[in-house]
């Protein structure tokens, strides 16, 4: 892969884009990580105004640092890259409060944690509307296509997704060929939903490059029963495919209802 060539090919498609819609820019949801630090830059590559939102609930200070360092540099090559720090921690503390708990803590922990998602995803909406930009999802292949690593309707809210054909290798690939401070790219990956520090790896079981080993294995059609593979890598595949099932609902358009026509005349 020539992950300039990459960067050029998705900066222009931006570009068109945003053109297409009429609209003025981008924004992007800014948390400290590889792909949101990716997004905003390819966004701010397009010469158009990129808004960075960094917008904290009860979030880590580490995380906050380096969003912000993340901002500073583009700054620094960008004019048109600016900055909106919304603190949504007050606002999250007051729904949550208000908010019945689940069955059990566990449930009702990962509902707060996509409950904030769907916060910031608001949030972005609404600067995007003030601002008359387009939202840029943040979202990589392995995590939109693969195991639905994501929030509906949360960080899955968006008006279009620039990385979602990148696999988190090619995400890094590009990243260190663009730039991308060295703090982002050494960080563990975490989607920060929590709280605390457990990272993406964590939560789903597996890492990034043994889910796309998985989603590539499924994706060429091959069937494992014929392979010589290890208990790991049976273990993963398990997984993936656990995960694919579960969130295939996030990966599909929204159902609808088709009505005969006979029952409507």
């Amino acid at each position: 892969m020539d992950p300039i060539a990459v960067a050029d090919h998705i900066t222009g498609w931006l570009k068109d884009r945003c053109v297409q819609s009429g609209q003025r820019g981008f924004v992007v949801g800014v948390s400290g990580g590889i792909d949101s630090a990716l997004t905003s830059t390819l966004c701010a590559r397009t010469g158009l105004p990129t808004l960075c939102a960094e917008m904290a609930i009860h979030q880590a200070p580490g995380h906050v640092q380096r969003a912000l360092e993340h901002v500073a540099w583009l700054q620094a090559a960008h004019p048109e890259v600016g900055l909106q720090r919304v603190d949504l921690t007050p606002t999250f503390d007051l729904l949550a409060k208000a908010l019945p708990p689940g069955a059990t803590a566990a449930v009702t922990d990962l509902a707060l944690a996509n409950t904030r998602a769907r916060l910031r995803m608001t949030t972005l909406y609404y600067l995007a509307g003030i601002h008359g930009r387009l939202v840029a999802g943040t979202g990589n292949k392995v995590e939109d296509f693969g195991v639905g690593f994501f929030t509906k309707y949360g960080d899955g809210g968006v008006d279009l997704s620039p990385i979602a054909d990148l696999t988190k290798t090619e995400v890094y690939a590009v990243s260190r060929a663009l730039g991308v401070p060295e703090s982002i790219l050494r960080v563990k990956p975490t989607d920060g939903l929590f709280g605390d520090d457990r990272s993406d790896e964590d939560q789903i079981g597996a890492s990034y490059p043994e889910l796309e080993w998985a989603m590539a294995l499924r994706e060429r059609g091959v069937d494992p029963a014929g392979q010589a593979l290890t208990a790991r890598q049976r273990e993963v595949l398990a997984i993936f495919d656990r995960r694919h099932a579960a969130n295939r609902h996030k990966m599909e358009p929204v159902p609808v209802c088709r009505v005969p026509s006979a029952l409507k005349a």
